[in-house]
């Protein structure tokens, strides 16, 4: 609601059922008009279209109320959609009650301070509980202690909340550019819309005398829903101090070979480099056991054959393109496309490193074939920008093709996920990102909302290539081989974008920037980020994540410190992920001007389904 005070401004709910022969219900929160008398649903100008028939739709309307109108006491039957349409100020209700469990479908009971119930609102597509979170802003909605399915309703202006209430925001003020977004995108405006409930209440309902509110339950939202993440204000103890170790070298390396080639004693080892990485010397051999072209507890007769088998593979996989005629590959425009591509992007690879400076490196010409024979054994994916920043570093300390090859290979087993077309795995890190950085810093995460920069979209690329442009190249190479141990966790690669924005907390706060600002400072911080700071301050991020008791099941599930929970099947009417038409590199969500869109998904949420037992 644009402009609503919740003194001087009566907020009204409309409500009329579906007809049988089928137009969708609105829900209509408007404000009364001078004479007092009600809004007609039918008489509003729908505001968007959401593109599909949910049960309900809030519609945003601007009617400043005069103080001095006289408030509508209980409900009334104001438009003519039926006699089961009522309106009802939000002011006049005490509490709401959900059905039970196991019925055909959902519905809420309003009842009012007069003690009267209204007609039931029934929803047979699902939506109470995004009802009842849209009645969140404007309403205290806390469970009843001794009634899980009702819940009391408290004013916005209790002098109890009023501190917490004004810092802490559950969805944007403006409801109509929430709309807006989502018709462009369903995904990431139902994420920004919807995943910003936030448990204020424990702390806000702490000064509160003993018996009173302060021992109410979360609001509505004590049982998790389908394709919604709940993200909580959760209280983390200190922050620890880390101290990174040295580097792993060849003698130490040494120490955990076996009579037979075989590494001893693995896991110590790779908490070595975890903590230290490893010295310049080891990581062509190291970084092998790294990426899985090398068992860790293979001998070393076993990695002789292992090696022997696959050099025939590749150039096996090799002699594919380059037995191809010119006239083959004018025939051939899949590969001929392949070809452009590459040797576009390698053409413009670190030139500036002395392993690949020159015009007629060698070094670049191992990058294009490489690359080229990745087509013949990936073909679903083939060659999309960004991979020759991934393939370089590799070739640079492998000095080898074929090593060098198979090593890329078991890198883009991580990270192949990036460079598909539907973005959907980007897309899905990019909200990992957010939830991490909200249970971390929600103030951090109010600024950049406030700042249309709450999507995130200008990590977009540190998690694409893994931060190969944001450090000099050889901190690049302690960075990923701390990644690729795969401790203390999976996604540390989060936390090290966690880590950064950390970093440069107090410079976005504080210094006034706007969403052009913060998106030119971030891209300014390139190569001048230590990799040692950042690490550390990864490892204590996890650290304190870890030790917190009260840690939400969804960001367990990204530390690993908890299976994940069975995915729900999508409902029908959810839009598909957005596919990009060509082959060039997944890219972030367009933006007006220079500013990045001010949203982004988490888990990617699709409609809710909460159906007939909506528990």
């Amino acid at each position: 609601m644009e402009g609503a005070g919740y003194r001087d401004n009566d907020v009204l709910l409309h409500w009329a059922p579906v007809e049988e022969a089928g137009d969708s219900t609105q829900i209509l929160f408007s404000k009364k008009d001078s004479s007092g008398g009600d809004s007609c649903a039918s008489e509003e100008e729908p505001t968007f279209d959401p593109g599909y028939e949910p049960d309900w739709a809030v519609i945003s309307t601007v009617r400043p109320q005069p103080r001095h109108s006289e408030p509508t006491r209980g409900a009334e039957s104001s438009c003519p959609q039926g006699s089961w349409a009522f309106s009802v100020s939000l002011g006049e209700l005490k509490s709401i009650r959900r059905s039970k469990p196991g019925l055909s479908w959902a519905y809420l009971v309003l009842v009012t301070q007069a003690g009267g119930s209204l007609p039931a609102l029934h929803f047979h597509r699902g939506g109470t509980r995004a009802l009842l979170r849209v009645l969140s802003r404007y309403l205290l909605l806390a469970s009843s202690p001794q009634d899980s399915r009702l819940y009391l309703v408290f004013p916005h202006d209790s002098s109890a909340l009023s501190n917490s209430f004004h810092h802490l925001q559950l969805f944007d003020q403006d409801s109509s550019n929430v709309v807006s977004r989502f018709l462009q995108d369903p995904y990431s405006t139902t994420f920004s819309s919807f995943s910003r409930v936030t448990n204020f209440f424990r702390g806000a309902l702490q000064p509160q005398p003993e018996g009173a509110a302060s021992d109410l339950p979360p609001p509505p939202d004590d049982e998790p829903e389908p394709g919604f993440e709940v993200i909580s204000c959760v209280e983390l103890g200190p922050r620890p101090t880390v101290e990174r170790g040295p580097p792993v070298t060849e003698e130490e390396w040494a120490r955990h070979v076996g009579p037979e080639g075989r590494l001893q004693q693995v896991p110590e080892l790779k908490n070595r480099i975890f903590s230290g990485g490893l010295s310049p010397s080891l990581r062509r051999e190291a970084w092998k056991f790294l990426l899985g072209y090398l068992s860790w507890e293979g001998t070393a007769e076993e990695h002789k054959a292992h090696i022997r088998k696959k050099t025939d593979e590749y150039f096996r996989m090799k002699l594919q393109w380059k037995s191809v005629s010119p006239e083959q590959e004018r025939r051939n425009s899949l590969l001929h496309g392949y070809r452009s591509l590459i040797e576009r992007d390698v053409s413009r690879t670190d030139r500036t490193n002395k392993f690949y400076e020159g015009p007629e490196n060698p070094g670049l010409g191992l990058l294009n074939d490489i690359l080229l024979t990745y087509c013949m054994y990936h073909f679903d994916l083939g060659y999309v920008q960004g991979m020759s920043d991934l393939l370089s570093p590799i070739l640079y300390v492998i000095q080898n093709e074929v090593d060098a090859f198979w090593c890329f290979c078991g890198f883009m087993e991580l990270v192949q996920g990036n460079f598909e077309e539907s973005q959907e795995t980007m897309k899905r890190q990019l909200g990992r990102l957010l939830l991490l950085l909200r249970v971390l810093d929600p103030l951090l995460c109010d600024f950049l909302d406030s700042q249309d920069s709450g999507s995130l979209c200008f990590c977009f690329r540190w998690l694409l290539i893994w931060f190969k442009r944001e450090f000099p190249f050889p901190d690049v190479l302690r960075l990923w081989e701390v990644l690729w141990t795969g401790l203390p966790g999976p996604n540390l690669h989060l936390l090290v974008a966690c880590a950064i924005l950390d970093m440069e907390r107090d410079t976005l706060m504080l210094s006034g920037f706007g969403s052009n600002e913060i998106l030119k400072h971030i891209n300014e911080l390139t190569m001048k980020l230590s990799v040692e700071d950042v690490l550390t301050r990864a490892e204590a991020l996890h650290r304190q994540l870890t030790a917190c008791p009260e840690l939400p099941h969804n960001v367990q599930e990204i530390l690993g410190l908890a299976p994940p929970a069975e995915p729900h099947s999508p409902s029908p009417t959810a839009s598909p992920l957005p596919l990009s038409p060509t082959r060039a590199p997944p890219t972030p969500p367009p933006s007006t001007d220079t500013a990045p869109q001010p949203d982004s998904s988490l888990e990617i949420l699709p409609e809710e389904e909460d159906e007939g037992a909506d528990s």
